[in-house]
């Protein structure tokens, strides 16, 4: 179990320099034979633990970025995909770019905007005449359609009031890059992978290995990490995971603040996301579990905030959190908005449990440790994970007491 997990800016132990330490000890003095025996045990019992699959849980909301997680971990640890899996995705790809395209051509009228042009106006007819399924191929008619819209000022505009209906978050991405997805020999590279979505329903794992330091024994530790799915229909299934979790990864999406569930127009997401956080924090089945939180899409996030949309509107509490007198000085707004979210959390930590666990864990004690990522880098992801191994090699380190 994970005890004690350690934040990643906090955790300033050098695993190396550690057992370094501990050896040099060990060979300038000659300890009582207990002493040694005692060593010997302690050095068994890591090893042991060292052995043991580490069992990781993702939850969050749905669109939070818990799927994608799952994509960074099998680049990063199990050699990416072939180009055979890559085609396996382009289906997937081709329904995330027409449904964003199907969904902005409904607003149009919903939100009472005009089309640039008459051309305009036939694309978005024939996108409406083909339903809400994306087409097989690709062919020259529906790219042409395609891009008038997308280069449509009335598209761009509805585009611009996404937040007021349900709409992808790769919707850009896609249609920025429609001409290179749309040619006859398209391939998907890694981040058309990480940016298409398809909706989790019941529950995944992957398995993958990772490096041990060679001072602490070397060799191996298993991975094994389950992806839920978020939407409210499917967390009645979550109860199936909690058993052995060592260490829960709760994932919430920064750039929500300014949006509707899909289930529940009249509820905001990022408003959701936090109290499912307190439903998890506080859930008795998972009270020995580490959690960790991942601040994720802090890119769309900071598109938003820069392009005018703003968190107060949403959360008027926001003003009262920036004019606070323990409030750190930040010149960004968002810097204040993460901040803010984070704070969120935080109070939710540190309220009263209504229904303690049965163990009569004390949760005032209980730490959660937060990281603000973008899930589709890779980058960001391979470090923040490489800090969350390291808690976890520090806290196997100080459960047999070399620590």
């Amino acid at each position: 179990m994970l005890r004690c997990l350690r934040h990643s800016k906090t955790h300033t132990h050098d695993l190396e320099s550690t057992a370094v330490a501990a050896a040099a000890t060990t060979t300038t003095t000659t300890p009582p034979p207990h002493t040694t025996e005692q060593i010997k045990q302690q050095c068994n019992d890591m090893q042991k633990k060292f052995q043991e699959p580490i069992k990781i849980l993702l939850l969050g909301t749905a669109e939070s970025g818990k799927t994608t997680i799952i994509k960074q971990m099998r680049i990063l640890h199990i050699n990416g995909y072939t180009n055979d899996e890559r085609r396996d995705q382009i289906p997937e790809i081709y329904q995330n770019i027409h449904e964003s395209v199907y969904q902005l051509v409904q607003h149009m009228t919903i939100l009472g905007l005009e089309y640039q042009s008459c051309a305009s106006r036939n694309s978005a007819a024939y996108i409406i005449s083909l339903g809400e399924t994306a087409p097989e191929y690709m062919d020259e008619e529906y790219c042409d359609h395609v891009m008038t819209l997308w280069n449509d000022l009335g598209i761009r505009t509805c585009f611009g009031r996404s937040n007021e209906f349900p709409l992808l978050d790769s919707t850009k991405y896609f249609l920025d890059n429609f001409e290179r997805i749309s040619d006859y020999d398209y391939i998907p590279s890694t981040e058309d992978i990480l940016h298409s979505r398809k909706v989790t329903t019941g529950i995944h794992k992957i398995t993958f290995r990772v490096k041990i330091p060679k001072t602490l024994g070397g060799g191996e530790q298993e991975f094994r990490m389950y992806d839920v799915g978020g939407q409210r229909d499917q967390r009645n299934k979550w109860i199936q995971a909690f058993e052995g979790i060592q260490a829960v990864l709760f994932l919430i999406s920064c750039a929500d603040f300014d949006q509707s569930l899909r289930e529940d127009p009249l509820q905001n997401r990022l408003q959701e996301a936090l109290n499912l956080f307190r439903g998890v924090w506080q859930n008795r089945f998972l009270a020995s579990a580490g959690i960790i939180v991942f601040l994720n899409k802090q890119d769309i996030m900071e598109r938003k905030i820069r392009t005018g949309t703003h968190i107060v509107d949403y959360f008027p509490e926001f003003e009262e959190f920036c004019n606070s007198p323990q409030a750190e000085n930040y010149f960004d707004e968002c810097d204040w908005t993460k901040k803010f979210i984070k704070q969120k959390l935080i109070d939710i930590t540190q309220e009263p449990v209504k229904r303690p666990s049965r163990n009569k864990m004390d949760y005032s004690k209980r730490e959660c440790y937060y990281h603000f990522t973008v899930a589709t880098d890779t980058s960001c992801i391979r470090k923040v994970f490489n800090d969350v191994h390291q808690m976890i090699l520090h806290e196997h380190m100080a459960s047999v007491a070399l620590l």
